[in-house]
C-alpha cells in the first residue's frame, strides 16, 4: 500500500512559478532532510488530543514511506501559546531543522514565520488562513478562497452566474464572505446581493425574508452560504426551504462540508446543495491505511501532515538541492497528495484540486470529480 502513497505524492515535472524572494536552505539530497513538526498541545481537549496524535502519526507514516529519500522527522509540542510555538521553532532550528511543518493556528504560524525568516527557513503551516500566507509561510489547509473558487467556477459551467452571498457577521463569516466575492469576480460571475446575519436564531429569522424575496425575483441563480458555525447550516436552510428557497430551483452551495456530521445526510433541506470535498478515492485509501496502522480513524486534518512531509520527500528523492526553497516548493506541477493534487503558490497560498459533492437520496454523491493533475487547477 505504501507504494501508492509514494507515487501519489511525487511531482510530475514542470518548472517553478514566477520569480519572487528566494527563501530556504539548499540541501544535500543524499543526506537526511531535517524536518521539524510543531504539533498542537493535546491537553485539555479530547478533540485536540486526537488532532495532535493524528498529525504526528501521519507525519511519521509519510517519513516511513519516503523510500529514495531520508526524512529526519523531529516532533515538538508547540504548546498552548504563540510564545511557546516560537520557542519550540527556535529550538528546532538550533537543532538543525531545515524546514518547519506546523503550527496549526494562524497566529502561531505568523509568529513562527517571522522568527524563522531571519534563519532562512520556510514554514508549512496547517492553517487555512490566507492572511498569514506569504514570505516564508505557506498554508497547507484548504482555504475559503480555494473552496469558493472551485464552487463558483463549477457553477458557471452549470449556468449559475448570479450569486447571492449569505455570511455570518463573525470573523470567520466575514473572511468567508470576502473569499466568495473574490471568487465571483475572478470567474466573471455576478454578485446578486449580500446578506450578513448574526449567529443566532433571531438573526437568521431576521434575514430569511430578504433572501427569499431576492431569490424569488428570478435574478438570483444561487445562494452561497458561509455557514461556518455548525448550527447555522441546518437551521438557515430549513427556514429558507420553508420560504420556498431550496436546490435545485435556486442552487444552494456552501463553504463547509454538508455531509459531515453524517446525520446531515438525512436533512431534506440540504439535498442537491453543492459543497467541495477532497478526492474521495485517495482520501479513503489513506484513512483505511491509517486506521489499520493506528487502530483509530485519523482526524480530518491528519492528511495535511502526510502531504507536507511527502512533498518534501518527493523533491529530495528527485535529487533537488532546492527542495526546501521557495522555488522548489512552488513548482508548477504541484504534488499528488492524500486528498488530491495540490500546488503551493509564491504568495504562500495553496491550490487544492477538489471535487464538487452533493447529497442525493441520503448519500454523498460526487457531481464533478477532482482534477488529477495540476493542469486542472488552472492558472
Amino acid at each position: 500500500m505504501s507504494a501508492l502513497f509514494l507515487a501519489a505524492c511525487d511531482p510530475v515535472g514542470g518548472s517553478s512559478q514566477a520569480s519572487g524572494p528566494e527563501i530556504g536552505p539548499l540541501i544535500d539530497p543524499s543526506q537526511p532532510v531535517r524536518v521539524a513538526l510543531l504539533a498542537p498541545a493535546g491537553t485539555g481537549s479530547q478533540d485536540l488530543e486526537w488532532l495532535a496524535r493524528s498529525l504526528k502519526n501521519a507525519a511519521r507514516m509519510a517519513a516511513t514511506d519516503a523510500q529514495g529519500a531520508a526524512i529526519d522527522l523531529r516532533i515538538y509540542d508547540s504548546g498552548a501559546s504563540t510564545e511557546s510555538a516560537v520557542a519550540q521553532a527556535n529550538a528546532a532550528a538550533d537543532a538543525g531543522a531545515q524546514i518547519i511543518l506546523g503550527p496549526l493556528f494562524a497566529e502561531g504560524a505568523n509568529a513562527v514565520g517571522n522568527a524563522m525568516m531571519a534563519r532562512n527557513i520556510n514554514v508549512l503551516t496547517f492553517s487555512n488562513n490566507t492572511q498569514v500566507a506569504g514570505g516564508n509561510v505557506f498554508i497547507l489547509g484548504n482555504s475559503f478562497e480555494n473552496i469558493a473558487d472551485r464552487l463558483v467556477g463549477y457553477g458557471m459551467t452549470q449556468g449559475k452566474r448570479n450569486l447571492m452571498v449569505v455570511a455570518e457577521n463573525d470573523i470567520a463569516g466575514q473572511l468567508g464572505g470576502r473569499a466568495i466575492e473574490t471568487a465571483i469576480a475572478r470567474n466573471g460571475a455576478r454578485l446578486a446581493g449580500r446578506v450578513d446575519h448574526p449567529v443566532s436564531v433571531s438573526g437568521i429569522n431576521g434575514v430569511v425574508p430578504r433572501i427569499a424575496e431576492a431569490a424569488q425575483t428570478g435574478r438570483v441563480d444561487a445562494v452561497f452560504m458561509t455557514a461556518n458555525n455548525q448550527a447555522v447550516l441546518p437551521y438557515m436552510t430549513e427556514q429558507l426551504a420553508a420560504a420556498g428557497v431550496r436546490s435545485p430551483g435556486v442552487q444552494m452551495m456552501g463553504l463547509t462540508r454538508w455531509d459531515q456530521p453524517a446525520d446531515r445526510l438525512r436533512l431534506p433541506q440540504l439535498a442537491e446543495g453543492w459543497f467541495a470535498i477532497p478526492d474521495q478515492t485517495l482520501q479513503r485509501q489513506f484513512e483505511a491505511r491509517y486506521a489499520q496502522t493506528h487502530g483509530e480513524a485519523p482526524h480530518q486534518l491528519a492528511s495535511l501532515a502526510y502531504d507536507g512531509v511527502a512533498a518534501i520527500a518527493s523533491l529530495a528523492r528527485n535529487g533537488q538541492r532546492n527542495a526546501l526553497t521557495t522555488t522548489g516548493l512552488t513548482q508548477r506541477a504541484g504534488f499528488q497528495g492524500v486528498g488530491g493534487v495540490f500546488r503551493l503558490q509564491r504568495d504562500g497560498t495553496i491550490q487544492r484540486g477538489l471535487a464538487v459533492g452533493t447529497i442525493r437520496g441520503g448519500q454523498l454523491v460526487v457531481v464533478d470529480p477532482a482534477p488529477r493533475t495540476a493542469r486542472g487547477l488552472g492558472s
